[in-house]
């Protein structure tokens, strides 16, 4: 079970020559993360050079390393004909929120009943359809409750695979990838980017990404060990203070081995590394903090809108070829 989602990298922190005519912001590339749930690590993480290129186009690609029967979750972008025929020629399922621009047709009711204080529908339909993309038969689950409406979709026909009920608990889940992005680049600096090089971008997204994977396998055996979920530890306390441990370890490695390269013929006895100070924290210090106040919505800022990839700004195209 996985989810796949894209994102795109930081701007340019230098100001180059280049672009000191340029008003727009312009990002060096973009990212295409495919998150394990069930490990909670991040299994790929794709860099392209075109900050505009089509994310939908790039994960179809992406799916061709999944094996049979993977469950993928995606947000409505994905919520597309084309997506659900290529699930289906890779022996995959999916999950994703309904796209109001795919149409669908009903085909059968398969079952209606409450649901959580709502009403919960389940019905057979027939979505999209064109020339080069036949029509897909989808099963499409519909909870409402007053005002609140939520809506997805899944190649999953057989009800006793995959109920509504555990369908519609699922797609939250989604939410962990967004999650990825956010301690790739907020707890990891990967929001800073000095080089236009783009294979310089990508060194600094993979060494990023391997380094979210040590330190997500290191949060799972600190909770393991303290008898609780993973989840409860937050990473942004988590990750800086065993990012300190492990540079600490590491000096003290040093140190020992020049000492004993001083007092060569002597027999040194090693201090357990383990009693050390800087390998301990109290476990409240790293667990994350309940909400305690609504959630702030970010400002609008129309200046989001006016972005431009590197590579299609006068002369970045010769700059991306020639690094």
């Amino acid at each position: 079970m996985v989810v796949v989602d894209g994102s795109r990298v930081a701007a340019i922190a230098h100001r180059l020559k280049l672009l000191w005519a340029e008003r727009a912001v312009v990002l060096p590339g973009c990212l295409l993360a495919i998150y394990d749930l069930g490990q909670g690590l991040c299994r790929t993480l794709d860099v392209c050079a075109d900050a505009a290129a089509g994310e939908l186009a790039r994960a179809q690609a992406a799916l061709g390393t999944l094996p049979r029967d993977t469950l993928v979750l995606a947000d409505r972008l994905y919520g597309t004909g084309v997506w659900f025929a290529t699930l289906a020629a890779q022996g995959c399922w999916g999950l994703v929120r309904q796209n109001r621009r795919l149409g669908l047709r009903k085909v059968q009711r398969l079952s209606r009943r409450p649901l959580q204080g709502g009403r919960c529908t389940d019905w057979l339909v027939d979505a999209g359809g064109s020339r080069r993309t036949p029509p897909q038969r989808l099963r499409y689950i519909r909870w409402q409750r007053g005002a609140t409406v939520r809506a997805v979709l899944t190649n999953v026909l057989d009800p006793a695979r995959l109920s509504a009920a555990e369908a519609l608990a699922l797609y939250p889940r989604r939410w962990s990838v967004e999650r990825l992005f956010f301690d790739l680049k907020e707890v990891l600096n990967l929001n800073r980017v000095y080089a236009a090089n783009p294979n310089a971008i990508a060194m600094q997204v993979y060494a990023a990404g391997c380094v979210y994977n040590a330190l997500r396998v290191a949060q799972a055996e600190v909770a393991e060990a303290t008898g609780i979920a993973p989840e409860a530890i937050s990473p942004a306390k988590f990750f800086p203070k065993m990012a300190a441990a492990c540079h600490c370890a590491a000096l003290f490695e040093v140190w020992f081995r020049d000492t004993q390269a001083v007092n060569r013929g002597r027999q040194l006895r090693r201090p357990p590394v383990q009693e050390r100070q800087f390998t301990q924290v109290p476990l409240e210090a790293i667990l994350v903090e309940p909400r305690r106040t609504p959630r702030r919505k970010r400002r609008f800022c129309a200046a989001r809108k006016r972005w431009k990839s590197l590579a299609h700004v006068r002369g970045g195209r010769k700059l991306l070829k020639l690094s």
